[in-house]
C-alpha cells in the first residue's frame, strides 16, 4: 500500500523544492539585476541587491559598441545547424545500435563516450591548422561542423536510450507491411521518439550554444556568436561589470524564452496525452 504523506510533508518538500530552484537560478538573477546598475554599485562593497538607481546605460553603451543581432543571427545558425546536422547523422546511427546490433555495439559506444573526456584543447592545434588548409577559419559552416562532432556522441547516446525502449515488434510489422527502411525510420520510429527526439534537439541545442572555447579560438568577427560578444566586454583595462552583465542578460534571453516555450509546450503535450 502507498504511505499517506502528511500536508507537514508535503509543505517541507514543496519549500526545498522552492530553495533549490532559486539558489540555481539566483546567479542568473544577480546577473540581470547588475546589468541595471552603474559600475560604481555593480563593485559596492557591501554588495546592493535591489534599492539602487536603476538605469538602462548599460545596455545603451552595449549596443552602441557591438552589434548584437548579428552576433545573435550566428548562434542561431551555428547551434540551430549543428543540431539538425547532429539529428541527421545521429538518428540512423542510434537505429542500427538500438535494433540490429553486433558484437562490437557497446564497444563502439563506449569509444564514442570516452571521446567526450578528451581535453579540447588536446585536439585544438590540428583542427585550427586544417582549418586554415582549407580556409574555414572565422565560418559559420567550419564551427557547425565542429560544434556538430563534438555533441554527436551525446546525441547518439541519447537517441539510442530512447529507441531501446520502443518494441522491436512494431518496427518489424511495418517491414511486413512492405515498410522500406527509410519509411520505417521516418513514419514508424521517428513519431514514436518524438520525446526523446525533442529534449535530445534541446539538449543540443543549448550545448551549442554555450560553447565558448571553441567559438572564440576559431572565430574573430564574421562568424563570432553570442559567447564571443560576452568575451569582449572583459579587457585588459579591467572587467566592466555592468556592462558585462547586460551583454551577458542579452546573450542568455533568448535561451530563458527558449526555455520557457519549451516547458509550456511539454506540459501542454502531457496534459493532451493524459486526457486523450
Amino acid at each position: 500500500m502507498a504511505r499517506a504523506v502528511t500536508n507537514n510533508r508535503k509543505a517541507f518538500n514543496t519549500a526545498l523544492a522552492w530553495l533549490v530552484g532559486l539558489l540555481i537560478f539566483f546567479p542568473i538573477l544577480w546577473t540581470v539585476l547588475t546589468s541595471f546598475k552603474t559600475e560604481a554599485q555593480a563593485i559596492n562593497d557591501p554588495p546592493i541587491f535591489l534599492f539602487f538607481d536603476w538605469t538602462l546605460e548599460n545596455y545603451g553603451v552595449v549596443q552602441e559598441r557591438s552589434d548584437y543581432l548579428r552576433f545573435l543571427w550566428n548562434s542561431v545558425i551555428i547551434a540551430g545547424g549543428s543540431t539538425l546536422l547532429g539529428i541527421i547523422v545521429a538518428v540512423p546511427a542510434a537505429w542500427s545500435m538500438a535494433f540490429v546490433p553486433s558484437r562490437r555495439t557497446k564497444d563502439i559506444l563506449l569509444w564514442m563516450l570516452s571521446t567526450k573526456m578528451l581535453p579540447a584543447v588536446g585536439v585544438l592545434y590540428p583542427i585550427y591548422l586544417l582549418f586554415i588548409q582549407l580556409g574555414l577559419l572565422d565560418t559559420r559552416f567550419g564551427l557547425t561542423i565542429v560544434l556538430m562532432l563534438i555533441n554527436l556522441p551525446i546525441i547518439v547516446w541519447m537517441l539510442y536510450t530512447y529507441f531501446r525502449e520502443i518494441p522491436a515488434e512494431i518496427l518489424e510489422a511495418a517491414r511486413m507491411d512492405g515498410a522500406s527502411l527509410r519509411e520505417e525510420i521516418l513514419y514508424v520510429l521517428t513519431p514514436m521518439a518524438v520525446p526523446g527526439i525533442a529534449s535530445t534537439i534541446l539538449l543540443n541545442f543549448i550545448l551549442a550554444w554555450n560553447e565558448a572555447f571553441w567559438t572564440l579560438n576559431l572565430t574573430a568577427a564574421n562568424a563570432a556568436p553570442l559567447t564571443a560578444f560576452i568575451a569582449s566586454y572583459s579587457s585588459p583595462e579591467g572587467l566592466f561589470y555592468a556592462k558585462l552583465s547586460a551583454a551577458s542578460t542579452m546573450a542568455i534571453a533568448p535561451i530563458l524564452i527558449l526555455g520557457w516555450f519549451s516547458q509550456k509546450q511539454l506540459v501542454r503535450g502531457l496534459t493532451f496525452g493524459a486526457v486523450k
